[in-house]
């Protein structure tokens, strides 16, 4: 019918194992960022619990699993967990619910005979078997080399490791070679509309490198950003992701970015943003004291906010965490503060007078994709927990 609007989705009850690992945290990010689904996380502490979790479960998302370990660990490990979720899933079933449709983060290494790719290899069976023993969905989705912000070195991927190492101040040594990479935004993406239409292969937005260009990447943002705050050439997705990727190794330690006024007789200038890449876009804001802009958070998005009059403090919140940064910033001293993307955060005027900020995006502004969630800058009662049940 014209005119007709389009049923809203089915919220879900979504269960998601390894809840509390890089994947996990980055698949939460996206599902609050992106839908109205009730999110159940699960992680080592509650795991005993994960038939009684499963038990009205929409979508199960495994994501639990083991990277680093001795070989036998790896295979075993890797298929006792799935051997844990697809009993879950057997009961679910057998109390007269319909099945829910699981989704496996799998690994494109599965067939080279490690055992952690034989472990991957052999989960995958034991959900594709519950699944067709309950007439449920099965998704395998095969993932390969995955990065993003608050990986662990020498753990998640390389990409980490060598984020750790630059930082450090350290050069790693590389054994190159050609590579794909996927930011685990991407993964999560991909991971979500398989549990929409298992029936379909996600296509995974992999971006061709190699460990050398990688590690010069990084170098080329350590000798630029610290110091001077110049914002290196960042307009391909790959550059962006490794950009933000860095700047999470670097906060809060390094949250604010000393810059440095011009004046003169005439009075002050001062220089909030160099990019040396697209030129984003400006704008600048006023408020009245007591009052509190943001309370958002960002997946991709890289936002400065500069204060150039006033006095403010910027508050700061990792996603499904509770603990605040608060940075105090004034216009007499102005500095750059970057947002780290999946941290909420807000400015607050704490002053006696008007503020102005100025703020500056790498993007352009796009109502249909703003990529900017409503998420209050934390309590322990608003600390990423709405839509998620607590299951530790």
């Amino acid at each position: 019918m014209s005119g007709a609007h389009a049923p809203a989705p089915a919220r879900r009850r979504v269960v998601v194992t390894g809840a509390d690992g890089f994947l996990g945290w980055h698949v939460r990010c996206r599902l609050r960022a992106t839908t109205d689904d009730v999110v159940v996380p699960v992680g080592r502490a509650s795991w005993d619990r994960l038939p009684e979790l499963v038990a009205d479960a929409d979508v199960v998302l495994h994501l639990a699993g083991i990277n680093r370990a001795e070989p036998d660990e790896l295979a075993a490990g890797n298929e006792r967990l799935a051997a844990d979720v697809a009993d879950a899933v057997r009961r679910a079933a057998g109390a007269g619910r319909p099945a829910p449709t699981v989704v496996f983060a799998n690994s494109v290494q599965v067939g080279n005979g490690s055992p952690y790719a034989d472990g991957k290899a052999r989960a995958a069976a034991r959900l594709a078997e519950a699944a067709s023993a309950t007439a449920g969905a099965f998704a395998d989705v095969l993932l390969p080399n995955l990065f993003g912000e608050h990986g662990r070195p020498a753990y998640n991927s390389f990409v980490a490791t060598f984020v750790d190492a630059v930082v450090r101040g350290e050069t790693p040594q590389v054994d190159d070679r050609e590579i794909e990479l996927l930011h685990a935004q991407g993964a999560a993406e991909a991971l979500l509309r398989a549990a929409a239409d298992p029936s379909v292969v996600p296509p995974l937005p992999t971006e061709a490198t190699s460990v050398a260009g990688v590690l010069e990447t990084l170098l080329g943002f350590h000798a630029l950003y610290p110091e001077t705050g110049d914002v290196p050439d960042i307009s391909t997705t790959l550059a962006r992701d490794l950009f933000n990727t860095y700047r999470a190794r670097l906060f809060p330690e390094r949250g604010a970015i000393s810059l440095t006024p011009r004046a003169d007789q005439r009075g002050r200038l001062v220089e909030t943003v160099r990019a040396h890449g697209r030129g984003g876009q400006t704008f600048v804001s006023t408020t009245v004291p007591g009052v509190t802009r943001g309370e958002h958070y960002h997946l991709h998005k890289v936002e400065r906010f500069v204060v150039l009059e006033g006095e403010a403090v910027i508050a700061l919140r990792r996603m499904f965490t509770d603990e605040v940064v608060e940075i105090p910033v004034s216009g007499e001293h102005p500095v750059a503060v970057d947002m780290p993307t999946m941290w909420s955060h807000n400015i607050t005027n704490v002053g006696s007078g008007t503020l102005t900020t100025l703020f500056w995006t790498d993007t352009l502004f796009d109502p249909d994709a703003p990529d900017t969630t409503p998420e209050p800058v934390a309590t322990a009662e608003t600390s990423g927990a709405t839509r998620e049940e607590t299951a530790r």
